[in-house]
């Protein structure tokens, strides 16, 4: 019977070991997954900032201003050559239809056309047309696309920037940087 009771105790201890490992497993993955949860948290914050590389949008910075041939009403189209780096967002804008073309989301690899239209300092249209690399981010682009005009339509343009809308974090952030560039179109300089 001592056998018994020995093999018992060995059992006991076993049991004991690998509990205690699974206790320990299962610390160590909380431990991990608060870690990576503490650093993706920033990530959709409207103040994160991508690692170097990662972001290839456009904040409009350097984009130009319409020339002096548009008027009220008139419609202007940002390109990437030949910018006047003078141009910048002035806060008083002209009435009129600003676009902007294949501004980049920050995957690098899809990119929106927006036409924002502008009335008194308002924004009194929206127009955005995806073009995607897949299924995925066509699915995206598309759920933004229906839910931006009642995100937008009616607000100022003056220091708008929107928060993920219809989960289309990389589309939301084109969008914002789609508006930094209507701004400085739109600028009276």
């Amino acid at each position: 019977m001592a056998s018994n009771k020995d093999s018992k105790q060995v059992s006991t201890i076993k049991a004991g070991k690998s509990g205690s490992a699974g206790v320990k497993s299962a610390t160590v993955a909380a431990v991990e997954l608060i870690a990576a949860t503490t650093l993706l948290a920033g990530c959709g914050s409207k103040d994160a900032i991508p690692a170097d590389g990662a972001y290839q949008g456009n904040s409009g910075e350097s984009m130009a201003a319409p020339s002096s041939s548009a008027s009220a009403g008139g419609t202007s189209s940002a390109g990437g050559a030949g910018n006047d780096a003078k141009a910048h967002d002035t806060g008083k804008y002209r009435d009129g239809t600003y676009n902007v073309d294949n501004q980049p989301d920050s995957s690098g690899k899809d990119t929106i056309d927006v036409t924002v239209k502008v009335a008194q300092g308002d924004i009194t249209g929206v127009t955005v047309v995806g073009h995607t690399s897949n299924d995925i981010s066509k699915k995206h682009q598309a759920a933004f696309i229906e839910a931006i005009p009642g995100v937008v339509v009616g607000k100022p343009l003056k220091g708008l920037k929107v928060d993920k809308v219809a989960g289309a974090s990389w589309t939301t952030q084109a969008f914002n940087d789609a508006l930094a560039n209507a701004r400085t179109q739109a600028s009276v300089q």
